[in-house]
């Protein structure tokens, strides 16, 4: 059997998540059900019956503000916003599945590592090895100041911080207890071994930790670990630690590039690239017909929000379009780092397929931009997913959804059978934790050849 596609969820506990003023549809239940347990139990339902393989969570930790200078566009329109956490959210979706996984993001920017190694943990065990964390540095100015902070840490900066945040979970996880620690020794009333529980005494430039970790090992001791970037430091950043990275390009060849080159990267770390899986973005819009999915996308178009698309623009990449709008709109639409994030802005300067004047960029926000959506009947959406999958070079995709749990059931009842057909998607889940299931190997444990591995090897060569 050649490589199948590996499917994931884009979700966001959340009113709306990247489907900007769709909430306004009749048939969208999301922003009224998202706060209802009931919602992600049928959400976890669905998914399993289509064999996705996980949801994957994103999360902010402010509100876009960046464009018009102003958080009333992102509130205006709920992007992004109210939000609650899905870390309580993923035991109930747990619960009624048996093999669809979660992907959860936490930033290490503002939260310390003791008590996020702990909530892993939990979640590993709750879910029998079915978690992932999806580690960022996080862009927003306003999430900066809501944990106190007078302005954002610089970009690279917080990829260091990130760096020591990745070696003190490990020492939690993979150091901290040793495998047999819990032994309920009943006659002699002992039922956690002390010798085998063991203080990290972490001491670095960002953070200081005595340790033990107050969970005992998980399945996977370390969730498998999800990065999303395309910046020169969160490549350097995926290659040393993602076990599966989330890259964006807006063609085949862009993200292909990306997925090599990370790949390129890891091997100096001793790493083999096959233990790194790469995602990229789909987005669908199908129909029974090709004039179905025309008059979808046509009904969709018109409920857009093109402030909502700036400001999460904005917010993500530094660039306050509202200054752009004031421009010369037949200027070029160049590139410029910034301390929040890269990708956005890539995607309509360095990254795209023809070079953009600002009036066309901003013309990609004001609509559902038809060059990053797949619009068409089973057989064409079909087609197109597996051009993408080829020629980009990915192993799976995050796939958003545009109205919920619509979207998704279209997707489930028309497209995936074509895809199992074609040889190109499972028919049954294996078994096995996230990680088993993954990488098809039949340890629940990070490999020997990433970096985490060698604290958990520290007690097993001292005890051989």
């Amino acid at each position: 059997m050649g490589k199948q596609i590996i499917l994931n969820a884009f979700e966001m506990t959340s009113a709306m998540h990247n489907s900007h003023g769709l909430w306004k549809h009749p048939e969208s239940k999301r922003q009224r059900r998202y706060k209802d347990l009931d919602y992600w139990i049928e959400m976890a339902k669905l998914l399993e019956r289509g064999k996705f393989d996980a949801v994957f969570f994103a999360d902010v930790l402010g509100v876009y503000d960046t464009y018009k200078q102003s958080k009333e566009p992102s509130i205006r329109d709920g992007m992004q916003i109210p939000l609650i956490d899905a870390a309580l959210v993923i035991p109930v979706m747990a619960s009624v599945t048996k093999h669809l996984s979660f992907a959860f993001t936490v930033s290490t920017t503002y939260e310390p590592p003791f008590a996020h190694a702990r909530r892993f943990s939990t979640l590993d065990h709750l879910t029998q090895g079915r978690i992932a964390w999806n580690v960022v540095t996080s862009y927003l100015p306003n999430a900066a100041r809501n944990f106190g902070l007078p302005e954002m840490i610089k970009h690279d900066r917080r990829y260091d911080i990130a760096d020591e945040y990745l070696e003190v979970c490990y020492k939690l996880w993979e150091l901290s207890w040793e495998d047999g620690a819990v032994i309920e020794d009943v006659k002699n009333g002992i039922l956690v071994d002390p010798s085998k529980v063991h203080e990290i005494n972490h001491s670095g430039e960002f953070f200081h930790v005595e340790g033990p970790h107050l969970s005992e090992p998980s399945l996977q001791r370390t969730p498998v670990l999800y990065q999303a970037g395309v910046s020169e430091r969160g490549r350097e950043f995926a290659a040393k630690h993602a076990e599966c990275v989330f890259v964006g390009g807006p063609t085949p060849e862009r993200i292909r590039f990306y997925t090599e080159d990370i790949k390129q990267r890891a091997e100096k770390y001793g790493r083999n690239p096959d233990n790194i899986k790469v995602f990229s973005f789909l987005t669908v819009i199908v129909g029974e017909t090709t004039e179905e999915a025309e008059r979808k996308y046509q009904e969709l178009n018109r409920l857009w929000s093109p402030d909502a698309a700036k400001a999460q623009f904005g917010g993500a990449s530094g660039y306050d379009l509202s200054q752009y709008e004031k421009s010369d709109l037949d200027q070029p639409f160049e590139f410029k780092p910034t301390e929040h994030g890269h990708y956005k802005a890539a995607s309509l300067t360095k990254d795209a397929s023809k070079k953009l004047k600002i009036g066309e960029a901003l013309s990609r926000l004001e609509n559902i931009d038809r060059e990053q959506v797949i619009v068409g009947n089973p057989i064409e959406v079909a087609d197109a997913i597996q051009y993408q999958f080829e020629a980009s070079g990915v192993d799976g995709f995050n796939l958003n959804h545009l109205i919920t749990p619509g979207s998704l059931e279209d997707f489930i009842d028309l497209v995936v059978p074509i895809l199992q057909e074609r040889g190109l998607y499972k028919t049954e889940y294996k078994e096995g934790t996230l990680r088993q299931k993954l990488f098809g190997h039949g340890s629940n444990l990070l490999p020997e050849d990433h970096p985490g591995s060698k604290y958990r090897r520290i007690y097993s060569s001292v005890n051989n």
